[in-house]
């Protein structure tokens, strides 16, 4: 540990049980010294697991729709009554597709579907930056993470509206990550990981097979839960300070390949 975050306090969304990313991360930032506040939908949140990680990291939770307006200003405010000042990081680990939940091609989406999909997934994020800038909540030189994915660039036939829901999420990241650099001095990027075997990742259709093409492509490898949060870690901590608006891959170098040795030769013909 390297106290990297010591004396810093953040909210944290989307921990769902120990395969989470989000849960990751906040291990991580409890090691490195900070205080947070954990969120998550009230559905999620009986599904989950997560007053256990309250508890191992001494964290409160305050349950938050992050759809809705009114619970994410009664968020934002009640953190900083419970931590004592202002947000130093916060970390956006939310995706949803009812799409792919109801097994409807991408061909032929129920769009209600596609909307509240939308709704979740990305433009909450624009939601909780709305509220975090116009409280003024962040303190300069904050940072603020969203999880992605490359199907936001490229084609993965089964991530289905998942797909453009990134893409969404991405841009907004660019957009208000902007005026919050202008105005507050606080970052704004998006991690873009490697298929990782979460609760939500395992419910795309082939996502076992996917995962091991990616393995078999990435020179390094498929990058874990827990080395996600390492980085994301990194991005909340001072070291990063003038690192915003980007999109960062963090897929063991999957992104940059075309082919790689192992996958040619399982259709290379003796």
């Amino acid at each position: 540990m390297y106290n990297l975050l010591k004396g810093k306090k953040g909210i944290i969304f989307g921990a769902l049980d120990q395969n989470s990313i989000a849960w990751k991360v906040a291990e991580r930032a409890h090691e490195e010294g900070a205080q947070f506040v954990l969120t998550n939908a009230p559905i999620a949140m009986r599904m989950g697991e997560i007053k256990e990680l309250a508890k191992n990291t001494g964290s409160e939770i305050i349950p938050a729709d992050a759809t809705n307006m009114d619970d994410i200003t009664n968020l934002v405010e009640k953190s900083m009554e419970i931590l004592g000042g202002k947000i130093d990081f916060v970390l956006h680990s939310i995706g949803m597709s009812v799409n792919v939940r109801k097994g409807m091609h991408y061909t032929d989406s129920n769009y209600d579907f596609s909307a509240k999909g939308w709704d979740v997934s990305a433009l909450s994020f624009h939601k909780v930056m709305n509220v975090l800038y116009n409280k003024k909540a962040m303190n300069e030189w904050g940072s603020i993470v969203a999880l992605t994915y490359m199907a936001a660039q490229r084609v993965f036939p089964d991530y289905n509206d998942m797909a453009d829901n990134k893409a969404y999420l991405e841009s907004i990241a660019r957009s208000f990550g902007y005026f919050f650099g202008r105005d507050h001095k606080v970052r704004v990027n998006t991690i873009s990981q490697s298929p990782t075997p979460t609760t939500a990742g395992s419910g795309v259709k082939g996502f076992d097979g996917f995962l091991n093409y990616a393995e078999q492509m990435s020179p390094l490898g498929n990058a874990s839960a827990l080395e996600c949060a390492d980085y994301t870690i990194s991005l909340f901590s001072d070291l990063t300070k003038k690192v915003t608006l980007q999109n960062l891959f963090h897929d063991g170098g999957f992104s940059n390949m075309g082919i790689s040795d192992l996958v040619m030769e399982n259709f290379s013909k003796e």
